[in-house]
């Protein structure tokens, strides 16, 4: 994966300027998403070792799947991937543009496990603290997990917050243990 990440960066660094330069960078982020899921098939994957499928033809395939969900920018990336035979990093190439765009737009995506579902109004409030202690728009993702037994676990970065009543039951016996 390092080796994807570190042939990701000059792509990602110029299709980042052009989108936040033409204002598109939401734009953007849909297309890198639609051209890494059509890249990253099985069967894509499978045709772009394949020395008998030339390195056009497996750009026009990709564009022709993708269809109207790239612009014409998008269609040159996927030349110029397919050409260097690139297209295995388009999923890299999607997660470190999107690192990038939430910089740029100063958010920050947090990951909310909880025991239960939660309401609209519970699930802002969270949203609300986290903005008011990282300093950035959060946009909260959540998932119910029912191993937790109560509580939540929230995550964003390197940042993990383990408030389930299954961690407090694991520190209780590790205390009692030691």
């Amino acid at each position: 994966m390092s080796e994807h990440a570190s042939l990701a960066r000059p792509y990602v660094r110029a299709v980042f300027e052009i989108a936040r330069a033409s204002d598109q960078l939401s734009r953007w982020s849909e297309q890198l998403a639609l051209i890494a899921a059509v890249a990253g098939d099985a069967r894509m994957s499978a045709l772009d070792g394949n020395p008998r499928v030339g390195r056009e033809e497996l750009g026009e395939l990709v564009i022709g799947i993708c269809g109207d969900g790239i612009t014409e920018e998008g269609r040159n990336l996927v030349r110029l991937l397919a050409h260097n035979r690139r297209l295995g990093a388009s999923a890299e190439i999607a997660a470190q543009y999107e690192v990038l765009r939430a910089e740029a737009e100063n958010t920050v995506e947090a990951e909310l496990e909880s025991a239960i579902e939660l309401d609209d109004a519970t699930r802002q409030k969270i949203a609300d603290a986290l903005q008011s202690k990282l300093g950035r728009s959060v946009k909260l993702n959540c998932t119910t997990n029912p191993d937790l037994i109560g509580g939540a676990v929230i995550r964003t970065g390197d940042w993990v917050y383990d408030g389930s009543v299954r961690a407090q039951l694991q520190k209780m016996a590790a205390s009692m243990n030691a």
